[in-house]
């Protein structure tokens, strides 16, 4: 079964490693995915946020491209 993804979707995937969180969010309509650790002591929603806020910034990076200002690796 398959469905269009609605602008504005996010997938998040919460990977425990060790004493640590790999957080991934993925943009649903676009693929663009990107990662985050944190403590596993931190709360699931500051993570959330965190991957999120991520994940919207490398969005904007990546639609400004043509922006020689832009710095891709800057976060």
């Amino acid at each position: 079964m398959s469905r269009n993804p609605r602008p504005g979707e996010i997938y998040l995937e919460f990977h425990p490693i060790g004493q640590q969180v790999k957080v991934t969010a993925i943009d649903a309509a676009t693929g663009i995915e990107v990662s985050t650790f944190g403590p596993a002591s931190v709360s699931e929603e500051d993570l959330k946020r965190l991957a999120v806020r991520k994940l919207k910034r490398r969005i904007s990076q990546i639609a400004g491209a043509g922006d020689q200002n832009s710095d891709p690796t800057l976060y």
